[in-house]
């Protein structure tokens, strides 16, 4: 084989490599953290008082879990107030697998999920919730494997 061949077989692989790059590439999916990020992020001084808010409260946000349920525990502060808000289960490797829910804790400040409604990763519990016109924001790890 003479070096003319040579060069032609290189160019030949080298652009087969470039193909398969590109091909790569357009098929990579990537994920925002949320589609609305830009709004989102303008909104964020919410997210620091209602974090500052949560963190004078006397207790924290207590989340367990046993063989059937995951179980959210407010702070002895908000037991008997009226609270609303939202929580939301995010997994950072799929949004598919994330999982929001209205906030309704019964008298004592409790809500249980049921285990099975999970995919066994780990997940950030994103709760932002009112209670009497106060608004209350705080993350926590949970891992549900």
């Amino acid at each position: 084989m003479n070096w003319g061949n040579k060069l032609l077989v290189t160019f030949i692989v080298f652009g087969g490599f470039m193909s398969f790059l590109v091909y790569k590439s357009v098929n990579t999916r990537f994920e925002l953290v949320t589609k609305d990020y830009y709004k989102d992020e303008l909104a964020y001084q919410q997210v620091i008082d209602g974090t500052k808010n949560a963190n004078a409260l006397s207790g924290k946000v207590v989340i367990t879990k046993n063989e059937k349920n995951i179980v959210l525990q407010l702070p002895e502060d908000l037991k008997g107030k009226t609270i609303s808000g939202n929580i939301w289960f995010y997994s950072a490797a799929d949004e598919n697998k994330d999982r929001k829910f209205e906030l309704k804790t019964d008298a004592d400040g409790k809500q249980l999920f049921e285990k099975s409604m999970f995919f066994p990763i780990n997940y950030k519990i994103k709760i932002d919730w009112k209670a009497n016109n106060q608004h209350y924001y705080t993350e926590k790890d949970f891992s549900n494997k």
